[in-house]
């Protein structure tokens, strides 16, 4: 054997030594699977050792899919009852919307007419729909402090312009009226639900999860919309073909949208403070000592009237402009009272009013309304006068201030903003400005 062929077998053998396969087994919860890489570089999975039956298989995999990361651990309470009714409402909404497309194409198609068939007529139809958005984007701080509300109103909406676009056939000569109207209707629609998302999503958030949240969110959306878009497509070839079937169907579609999202929202532990949140906190302390949490308060958030006064929290009414509140008589007297604070209170024979400076935060709105609750009680208890009952109700606050707010903060509550929407607030200027 010469020196050449020596030296061809030694670069041989570190070849065959490379194809040995590298594996490896990684186990999560009952499944052991094996990873292997191939001599051409692939990697190949295979699971060794599943111990779970089918069924659990299935449900694991869907929970992959469309649940956050670490579920149920990695989010806060009525998540899955979240998940449920929204699937439940992109479902009826999305058959709702073939039913209101497929009368539109009645009513522009089948029965055309001059006003229908013109471009301008559907560039003036769409074009509503952005006069919608843009009136709607206007309210942003009012879907701040009620994101429920306003993400139910979105909904409403988004029906009553669906329910334009149904009725389009029975009036063709109105149809670029209806249509118009039905789509700033859903304009409107479209940003209180993208603005409210938000809001909504990171009530759930535990664990810094909040992109994970909103992916598996949207993947849920996107299923149950293709799976409504095919239950629409059904209804409408079969009992929905007349406008007799569309007028059953509709408004049972519309409820059933209607209250899924309501349940929906009923189930988000929203965990930033707004006047109603704050009152019911304000409320519970002082009838039983204790801090209730998002999820304790969740099912009893009034939805569509949230600003209704709160007698065992002092009947406060946070948000007038501070002219109206303040007489001028009594503004020396207030600010004596609350020299450091960042609130001033006014007591009325129904209600106190609570005006906040312009940089006050959720801290500065607990301890004004702690003030208010103490001192309608007092007046209620001692007939005290409205002056002196406001000193002690902010030193009986002063003395359950610091354990009342560290607990709140251990409750989850976000206490660096207080959200009263388009509330009035002011602000202090020295008398050379």
């Amino acid at each position: 054997m010469n020196l050449l062929d020596k030296i061809k077998m030694r670069k041989k053998e570190p070849d065959k030594e490379a194809e040995i396969p590298v594996y490896w087994i990684e186990t999560s919860d009952s499944v052991s699977r094996s990873y292997q890489f191939e001599p051409d570089g692939r990697l190949s999975m295979k699971v060794i050792d599943d111990s779970r039956v089918v069924y659990h298989r299935v449900v694991d995999s869907f929970l992959n899919k469309f649940f956050p990361s670490g579920y149920p651990y990695s989010v806060n309470e009525g998540y899955l009852r979240y998940s449920q009714f929204r699937a439940l409402q992109h479902f009826s909404s999305a058959a709702l919307s073939v039913l209101s497309t497929q009368s539109l194409l009645f009513a522009a198609g089948l029965r055309p007419t001059p006003a229908q068939a013109t471009v301008v007529s559907w560039i003036l139809k769409d074009g509503m729909q952005h006069v919608g958005k843009l009136i709607c984007s206007n309210l942003g701080a009012r879907m701040d402090s009620e994101p429920k509300r306003w993400r139910i109103l979105a909904d409403v909406l988004y029906d009553l312009g669906s329910g334009l676009e149904v009725l389009s056939p029975l009036c063709p000569q109105l149809f670029l009226e209806m249509a118009g109207l039905g789509n700033f209707a859903k304009g409107m629609a479209v940003v209180a639900a993208r603005a409210t998302r938000l809001p909504i999503y990171s009530s759930f958030a535990k664990e810094g999860n909040l992109s994970d949240l909103f992916a598996k969110g949207e993947a849920i959306s996107t299923l149950f919309n293709v799976v409504g878009i095919g239950a629409g497509i059904q209804l409408a070839s079969t009992i929905c073909s007349s406008m007799q079937g569309k007028l059953v169907v509709g408004p049972l579609l519309s409820f059933l949208h209607v209250y899924s999202v309501i349940e929906e929202m009923r189930a988000a532990p929203i965990n930033t403070l707004n006047p109603q949140r704050t009152a019911m906190i304000v409320a519970d302390f002082l009838k039983t000592g204790k801090i209730s949490s998002p999820a304790d308060l969740r099912y009893r958030e009034d939805l569509l009237f949230p600003g209704r006064l709160v007698e065992d929290a002092g009947n406060v009414k946070v948000g007038r402009t501070f002219h109206k509140v303040i007489r001028p008589s009594k503004l020396r007297e207030t600010k004596e009272i609350f020299p450091e604070e960042k609130f001033l209170l006014s007591r009325g024979n129904k209600w106190t009013d609570m005006v906040l400076e312009q940089n006050a935060t959720g801290e500065d709105a607990l301890r004004g309304w702690l003030v208010a609750a103490y001192a309608a009680s007092m007046e209620n208890s001692f007939h005290q006068s409205s002056a002196s009952v406001l000193q002690d109700a902010y030193e009986k606050m002063n003395s359950v201030f610091t354990p009342f707010f560290t607990e709140l903060q251990a409750k989850g509550w976000y206490t660096d903003r207080f959200l009263d929407g388009t509330g009035s607030r002011f602000a202090w200027y020295s008398g050379d400005t």
